[in-house]
């Protein structure tokens, strides 16, 4: 009996150590390839040696819903994180008559990730068959020939759908809204000219816009972005306009401080590198990093702006 004991106490460091070996779950609510997916990537791949090992579960699905429960509902043991974006933590809670989790109470922020601006983009024959080369051109035709302008996104709530109804209202336009079944077949439709003008991220557009295929007419953040510093900021003319891309990190709620402390120094001194901003840069993303309590508020106050656009949208989904 004393020896088995013995044996017993002997292993205990072993199953601790094995615990700790244990790789940790890193949920990104959507498709492998896109952005979100790609900085997820990166990130696990340069907080391994702090951490250990760090693997990227994707669980697309229910516009992002799906994976954001996962998250929501797993135990906070630090093992299982996930990543919290505009819309699975902003706007689809305003989109979808039932939700399966509560997007501030049901998780624990570490930080903010990235932010990548949205752009207003046009097709650059038709912007040039319709003699518009600046967002107060694209302004004056739209008002002088209503309803005869129409733009894609990529789907009925999307960020894109409603950056177009929240430009429309100010810009005091209507042009038509046509929801397409993602992000990729809006652009192919805008580049194709089966629409004239789309609200895309500046990291889906940007390539495009580079080569000539896309007129870019403003960005949707307050300030500039770096990456297209010659293409004005819709709030220069219509102020206060302010619509962009973000995501961040968060686990499950009750996490314990020690575990949110250990997660956000890792990742967020991850972000300071300079080898990951040069990374994020050919993505026109912007690294965010924010104190825990700082990406809780942003969850919040965009929680709050996106309820009235939404409503004001008319857009659900089941």
């Amino acid at each position: 009996m004393k020896s088995l004991l013995t044996l017993l106490l002997a292993a205990l460091p072993l199953v601790a150590f094995a615990q700790a070996q244990k790789a940790i779950r890193l949920v990104v609510p959507y498709a492998a390839g896109g952005p979100i997916d790609v900085s997820a990537r990166l990130l696990a791949d340069k907080v391994k040696d702090s951490l250990g090992s760090v693997i990227v579960d994707n669980k697309p699905g229910a516009g992002g819903n799906l994976g954001a429960d996962l998250v929501a509902k797993a135990a906070p043991d630090g093992m299982t994180i996930g990543i919290a974006a505009v819309a699975t933590h902003a706007i689809n809670p305003w989109l979808f008559a039932k939700m399966p989790y509560d997007s501030t109470r049901d998780f624990t922020p570490i930080t903010q990730i990235l932010r990548v601006p949205n752009v207003l983009v046009m097709n650059s024959e038709t912007a040039k068959r319709l003699n518009i080369q600046t967002l107060a051109d694209f302004v004056a035709y739209a008002k002088a020939n209503p309803a005869k302008l129409n733009y894609g996104s990529g789907g009925l709530g999307s960020a894109g759908h409603l950056a177009g109804e929240m430009f429309k209202a100010r810009a005091g336009i209507f042009a038509v809204h046509i929801p397409y079944n993602g992000g990729n077949p809006a652009q192919l439709a805008l580049l194709s000219g089966q629409v004239d003008f789309n609200f895309d991220n500046l990291a889906t557009a940007a390539p495009n816009i580079k080569s000539g295929k896309l007129k870019a007419l403003g960005v949707t953040t307050l300030a500039r972005s770096n990456a297209l510093p010659q293409v004005p900021a819709i709030a220069e003319t219509f102020k206060g306009f302010e619509i962009d891309t973000w995501w961040g990190l968060v686990a499950p709620a009750n996490l314990p401080p020690a575990l949110q402390a250990k997660l956000h120094k890792a990742f967020t001194s991850a972000l300071l590198s300079d080898d990951i901003k040069i990374r994020f840069a050919n993505l026109y993303a912007e690294p965010t990093p924010t104190s825990p309590e700082a990406f809780g508020a942003l969850i919040q106050s965009e929680l709050k702006k996106y309820e009235p656009m939404v409503k004001a949208s008319g857009a659900k989904a089941e």
